[in-house]
């Protein structure tokens, strides 16, 4: 749908006031037209009160009491407290935007998409790269490019230190953490990953090797604790017809985020599913746990 001066903005409200809340959620969803941030809540009740007031809304008092006042809920909080604090929402009759990955185990990870099968609501994740215009544009010519096989890579230093360097990332590592990105890119690419296997160590370098229907074979890197300045980040496709490659390492994310706000604006009007809904992030989910596994 297009979005017009008559369409009223979905009201959103958003779970959690850490960095990833402060720098993307909330700017963004508060930026509208198609949303409008209508609560902030936090366990951390000082930060949602610091980031509510910054960006003009509400600093909900309690978790029902934001749920409470809005439509949807979208949440920046991690993957654990996300698959506690997701069903709850879907439960209710909220749309939810969810981050990657759903949850830490297969088992929160089901609970949540059981929730959301359960209720009806529309689910959306916040894959940062499926948005950009390059990443479509890339999936739009890998439809008609003749691949066999793929090389990713997702590395930078974000885990050394910083905001990002928080306790889930660096017990789970960038499998849990950069791998959706890239198997959800690959599997769009090359067609539905049937087979992932996993070496290294998930906290400083790990590889995994995918088998997707058809026969394409796809390697991925992945680090988040390497000395780089800036992040070096992309896919190649290999076939016949030469090499079709997407760097992504340096886009500018800015444009990511209003095609994602009016894109889970648009899904919850219309009551249906964003493409890369709840099931999407399963079976992400599945196959992050598959790696896991082999890699222990």
């Amino acid at each position: 749908m297009e979005w017009n001066h008559r369409t009223p903005p979905v009201d959103v409200g958003l779970v959690g006031a850490g960095p990833w809340a402060a720098t993307m959620h909330g700017p963004v969803l508060a930026a509208g037209p198609e949303t409008r941030l209508a609560a902030v809540w936090a366990r951390r009740a000082g930060a949602a009160g610091e980031l509510a007031a910054r960006l003009g809304t509400y600093a909900a008092v309690s978790y029902e009491d934001l749920l409470s006042r809005c439509e949807a809920v979208a949440f920046a909080v991690p993957p654990d407290v996300q698959a506690e604090l997701a069903p709850r929402a879907a439960r209710a009759g909220k749309a939810l935007l969810l981050e990657k990955p759903l949850a830490l185990d297969p088992g929160g990870a089901r609970a949540v998409a059981e929730a959301v099968a359960e209720a009806g609501v529309v689910t959306q994740l916040v894959l940062t790269k499926r948005y950009h215009p390059a990443t479509r544009a890339f999936l739009s010519a890998a439809a008609d490019f003749d691949a066999t096989g793929a090389r990713s890579r997702y590395l930078h230093g974000a885990f050394l230190n910083g905001s990002m360097a928080t306790g889930w990332r660096l017990t789970r590592g960038a499998l849990y953490d950069l791998g959706p990105h890239l198997l959800d890119l690959a599997g769009a690419a090359l067609g539905p990953i049937e087979q992932v296997h996993a070496t290294g160590d998930s906290r400083r370098w790990i590889e995994l090797t995918c088998r997707h229907h058809g026969g394409a074979v796809s390697q991925m890197s992945l680090s988040g604790a390497v000395g780089l300045t800036a992040s070096d980040a992309g896919i190649e496709l290999y076939g016949p017809a030469g090499v079709l490659a997407l760097d992504f390492g340096a886009v500018d994310h800015g444009q990511c985020w209003p095609v994602l706000r009016a894109e889970f604006a648009a899904a919850v009007r219309a009551g249906v599913p964003h493409v890369l809904d709840v099931r999407h992030g399963l079976m992400l989910q599945e196959l992050l746990d598959r790696a896991a596994v082999s890699v222990r």
